[in-house]
């Protein structure tokens, strides 16, 4: 892959530590409302890390094919699955010589 390097893993995943670190220490045992918040945190976090992923994995699928990715980037904000099915189904479609 073009777009996954060393550092850029190694920065995504101390990002990754570093927040949940800081989810891990404003926990406070209080009852159950707060394990709500625990997984909602949980689940905003995983959520994050999922879309970066998929994000990089685009921009290396449009370098590899040579295709412009920017233009996907705001419906990507947006709506991450449905622009990624739509990306996919873009990439996938025959080339007319």
């Amino acid at each position: 892959m073009f777009v996954w390097s060393k550092r850029l893993v190694a920065t995504l995943l101390s990002f990754f530590v570093l927040m949940l670190g800081m989810f891990l220490l404003n926990m406070t045992p209080e009852g159950t409302n707060v394990l709500k918040e625990h997984v909602t945190g949980w689940m905003a976090i995983n959520y994050i890390g999922l879309i970066a992923w998929v994000f990089v994995w685009m921009i290396d699928q449009a370098r590899m094919r040579g295709k412009n990715l920017w233009v996907w980037f705001v419906p990507f904000l947006l709506a991450p699955l449905p622009t990624l099915m739509l990306f996919v189904l873009f990439l996938q479609r025959r080339i007319q010589s």
